[in-house]
């Protein structure tokens, strides 16, 4: 006869199984932001933003729930998806637009010697968070 020690041992394993733990996020580091503005409109949030990643630094992996645009003001910003490709080399004055949803999980990295200064615009619905944090993918970096 097993004891109920056992039986707790082989539910918790049978439950690992079915319900894996979630895979761990992946942090931005060397980023800072502040919001330059912010407003709610009939239910979408619009926040200006103005973010900085230092050189070595990275978003880490996320995606958004609304839409972004925005524009480089310094240095170049690496773009790349969770297919491990490259999809954007952004330099000063060039537009950035990303889809919306977890289908679209990308990192932003600066490779360079000189911090990325970026002015952003989201457009979210109402009380979202401007993005969502994802696992690393396997890309290699973060």
């Amino acid at each position: 006869m097993r004891s109920s020690h056992s039986y707790v041992i082989l539910i918790t394993a049978a439950l690992a199984l079915f319900f894996p733990a979630p895979a761990s996020a992946t942090p931005s580091r060397g980023v800072s932001a502040w919001v330059m503005s912010q407003s709610t409109v009939d239910g979408v949030d619009y926040v200006m933003r103005e973010i900085i990643i230092e050189p070595g630094g990275s978003t880490g992996w996320h995606w958004h729930d609304g839409r972004l645009y925005g524009v480089v003001k310094l240095g170049t910003l690496t773009h790349d998806t969770a297919a491990c490709t490259l999809d954007g080399i952004y330099r000063p004055g060039d537009p950035i637009i990303e889809e919306t949803g977890p289908g679209y999980v990308h990192i932003g990295r600066n490779l360079g010697t000189e911090a990325v200064v970026l002015q952003v615009l989201y457009i979210n619905p109402a009380g979202r968070p401007l993005s969502q944090d994802a696992p690393d993918p396997g890309c290699g970096y973060s």
